[in-house]
């Protein structure tokens, strides 16, 4: 816990961020520069979030990974063209994440069938970012990554960990050009590619589609197991558990490879076997500390807020960036191990029934003695950079009033001011990129200088209906029900579209369920086009049974129905 952050050590960057010095240093391992690993493999850092990476064989040149869009797989492909002509043959996904770009790849190689491998879980994890969880997905994209950051100032974004941004603003405007692998695996599995022998590991890491690539005849491991920063078992943004246990056996893996090169979805490469070998040895021994520890820390007893006070890496692994906190937070690992094993409840009593905001918060400021009493030792804290008790006063100040959606999450003016005051001591002063982006930005919306409240309301967008199943997309309002709205409703909606796609949604018991559709229920005729603009709230339900697309067989009964949904958005669109 006592690494954290470090008050007091904020340093002025290039673009005049106040941040912690490690932290800027850091960026200095993220700049975009194409790395020579051997001859015929290399690694392009900096261009996006990721690495875009290029092995040569016999019969031409394989690569790895497209990055987030069409624009930063081009970029990467004119940046490779500067050292080989050789003629793309093959495409490997290391995982989901960076998959944005390869039409780019049939388009350069002339080949609509080129070969494309990945993990069969792939297109499953793609469409779990979207639909029922997207609103907090995305929000949590936002903080992480500070995407609502301004480039200069005090608060001006510096880096994102794993790259110097969470897209390259010169790629703008970020096209989507994914194509599905077609060759997948699941086990370990070996082929023969552009000449060359390619043996295919699964090793989940922050992705259960995670895959390491062996080349045995090259030396040449890649890899999204070792980052340039310690492993991120909690991500801020929201994520699900990722079980350091599984994470250690692929790093046990790709240590047994012997590796004489080291190429990751992210940071620079490595090269020399004693040197990779004594990284990844030291990036799993990190991990399993804090696994050991947390485990240790909970048999004895110990609750979660005692417990962080006690784990802290040790410094041997201060030594190298690979295990410095540039990304998460050891005390944010920690509570996201015990989380995952043993669930939410840490034993202590008051845990178990806490009163709910904003009543605890009006309680807490009633018990130290009124408002003006809290306020003035959250502006003591402030000055006295005691960071955690500061935000902890002022959060009872903003969180004890409802904002106008009902949310705790109000306050006074001068009280959100000193709980960004107080955040921005944090973000100022950790290594932590996540921590420093999320504090940051959280202080920006209560400062009123960034809104993010359409973020906070689920929006279907028109495209993700033209582009799932119909199924699919009326599952998705089942986390769009308000039960108060359907505590009398029974019944099903059948939609059927004009290609003869048919699919259905039933309401019992508060609950929305998918179903096949039936003859007896609701009718909704329509097109995929209309019944986008309708979900969207682009069109209301009236306004589509006016038209031609649009019909019913009974137009009372379907208001009725979709009365139960929350349809439009409350803010305007996602950024996303």
């Amino acid at each position: 816990m006592k690494d954290s952050f470090a008050p007091g050590i904020e340093t002025v960057g290039p673009e005049d961020q106040l941040a912690h010095p490690d932290h800027l240093a850091h960026s200095e391992r993220l700049v975009r520069k194409l790395y020579q690993v051997r001859e015929g493999a290399w690694s392009l850092v900096g261009n996006g979030l990721s690495n875009q990476s290029f092995i040569e064989g016999p019969e031409g040149l394989i690569v790895i990974d497209t990055g987030d869009c069409r624009e930063e797989m081009a970029a990467a492909m004119a940046e490779i063209r500067t050292r080989t002509d050789a003629p793309v043959v093959a495409c490997i996904y290391t995982h989901f994440h960076y998959v944005g770009g390869t039409e780019v790849l049939l388009e350069v190689s002339g080949n609509p069938d080129l070969p494309i491998w990945g993990h069969a879980g792939i297109e499953a994890n793609l469409k779990r970012f979207g639909g029922e969880v997207g609103p907090r997905v995305s929000r949590g994209l936002v903080h992480q990554f500070g995407m609502a950051m301004p480039a200069q100032g005090p608060d001006g974004l510096v880096n994102v960990g794993l790259g110097n941004f969470y897209r390259n603003p010169d790629h703008a405007p970020f096209t989507r050009a994914y194509v599905t692998a077609n060759n997948t695996f699941e086990a370990p599995t070996k082929a023969r590619i552009a000449g060359l022998d390619v043996h295919f590991l699964p090793a989940p890491s922050d992705a259960t589609d995670s895959a390491t690539v062996w080349f045995p005849e090259l030396g040449i491991a890649v890899n999204n197991l070792l980052w340039p920063a310690l492993f991120n078992v909690f991500a801020i943004r929201g994520e699900e558990y990722r079980d350091p246990r599984i994470l250690i056996n692929g790093l046990d893996e790709l240590l047994d490879l012997d590796a004489t090169h080291l190429i990751a979805a992210h940071g620079p490469p490595m090269s020399g076997g004693a040197e990779i070998r004594e990284r990844v040895r030291d990036y799993r021994d990190a991990i399993q500390f804090l696994w050991d520890q947390t485990v240790r820390h909970a048999n004895l007893g110990y609750g979660l807020d005692e417990m962080i006070a006690h784990i802290t890496l040790p410094k041997a692994f201060s030594a190298h960036f690979t295990t410095r906190q540039f990304y998460g937070l050891v005390e944010h690992h920690v509570r996201q191990i015990y989380t995952g094993l043993f669930g939410w409840f840490d034993e202590n009593e008051a845990n178990l029934f806490p009163v709910p905001l904003p009543e605890r918060a009006a309680r807490m400021i009633e018990g130290f003695g009124g408002i003006e009493k809290v306020r003035a030792q959250a502006d003591a804290a402030i000055d006295a950079k005691d960071y955690r008790w500061a935000i902890e006063l002022a959060s009872w100040l903003v969180r004890s009033e409802k904002n106008s959606r009902g949310r705790a999450d109000a306050g006074a003016p001068e009280d959100r001011a000193r709980l960004g005051s107080a955040l921005r001591g944090v973000a100022r002063s950790s290594t932590s990129a996540n921590v420093r982006n999320w504090c940051t930005t959280r202080a920006l919306e209560l400062d009123a200088l960034v809104d993010i409240e359409r973020l906070r309301g689920h929006r279907i967008r028109k495209a993700d209906v033209m582009g799932r199943p119909l199924r699919e997309t009326l599952a998705i309002l089942r986390v769009r029900l308000v039960p108060a709205a359907a505590a009398d409703v029974a019944d099903e909606l059948t939609v059927r579209l004009a290609d003869g796609t048919v699919a259905g949604l039933a309401i019992r018991n508060c609950v929305a369920v998918p179903t096949e559709g039936c003859d007896d229920g609701v009718q909704l005729h329509t097109d995929l086009a209309t019944l986008g603009d309708l979900l969207a709230g682009k069109l209301s339900l009236a306004d589509a049974l006016a038209t031609e697309h649009c019909s019913t067989n009974d137009a009372a009964r379907l208001a009725a129905f979709m009365a139960c949904f929350e349809i439009a958005p409350q803010q305007g669109r996602s950024q996303r």
